[in-house]
């Protein structure tokens, strides 16, 4: 796989419908996702030669994402601040280019807004999944 922009990874919020619209959240500069898969301890007296022992698929699995960036789109700062104030789960899209889309429910974790008085207004994002998150390759 060839490199790929940074720009291109997207983060994308749904709009709640039936027939769900995704609206990417707009300015966000820098993006990061991370998926865990915690495992879960099998090891007993009878283990082979004392090693550990894991359980395969017994463990909680999760997404987290972050976003930096500045306001550029007043409706998607306005869909993110609605969803945060009310503390809903929203289905969101993190496409990453040449991979594949990971979509399913998050929550807001943190929103932070920042500024100085010279410079523009920016914003921080942190989602944490809140159920299924499934992968569709790209």
């Amino acid at each position: 796989m060839a490199g790929q922009k940074g720009r291109d990874v997207l983060i994308k919020i749904g709009d709640g419908a039936t027939t769900e619209t995704f609206t990417t959240v707009a300015g966000i500069r820098a993006k990061s996702i991370a998926l865990n898969a915690r495992s879960v301890d099998g090891t007993s007296g009878e283990s082979a030669s004392a090693w550990r022992e894991l359980i395969a698929g017994a463990g909680v699995k999760s997404a987290s994402v972050s976003g930096a960036g500045v306001f550029k789109d007043a409706a998607s700062d306005a869909i993110i601040q609605s969803v945060f104030f009310a503390q809903s789960s929203r289905n969101f899209q993190l496409v990453i280019p040449a991979f594949g889309v990971l979509q399913g429910p998050f929550l807001i974790e943190a929103l932070e807004y920042s500024g100085d008085h010279d410079g523009e207004a920016a914003f921080s994002i942190s989602l944490a999944s809140a159920g299924v998150v499934t992968f569709t390759a790209i």
